[in-house]
């Protein structure tokens, strides 16, 4: 496993996901923060600080590279290329969505936000992981 390349794909796909989660953010930060609040009142202020937007985009650059980490792994079995990477993608999602379960669970997400989320989701993770994946080759030297 070539682990600079993972360094690097995994930040070129953190770039790709802090992208696209702020551009969903902008689109549904309205109707994010109002469901945030009706949950808590004044819990979309406290998720919007600067120590939570920081926290939230080193979050999203730790998962690049645990995304570019996790198809560098599945390449010699799967092989190279966007089918892997998809693979990868799926599988992030997946747990994405199980962890992000619980919050509709309580109340803090809507069913129809839930899922407009996971969408959201899906096609962040898709591009992400095909972007890093773009960039990983394995290393010649072994």
């Amino acid at each position: 496993m070539n682990i600079k390349k993972v360094v690097i794909g995994g930040i070129v796909s953190g770039v790709v996901l802090n992208v696209i989660d702020f551009i969903s953010n902008y689109a549904l930060g309205a109707r994010m923060n109002a469901e945030a609040d009706a949950f808590k009142p004044g819990l979309s202020a406290q998720m919007s600080t600067s120590s939570s937007m920081v926290s939230y985009i080193i979050m999203d650059f730790a998962l690049g590279i645990a995304l570019v980490w996790t198809y560098a792994a599945m390449r010699p079995r799967f092989g190279p290329g966007p089918r892997t990477a998809a693979f990868t993608a799926i599988l992030f999602w997946l747990l994405a969505l199980i962890f992000y379960a619980g919050y509709r669970q309580m109340g803090l997400m809507s069913p129809g936000l839930w899922w407009t989320m996971a969408v959201v989701g899906l096609v962040n993770f898709l591009i992400a992981s095909w972007a890093g994946a773009k960039v990983y080759t394995e290393d010649a030297t072994l």
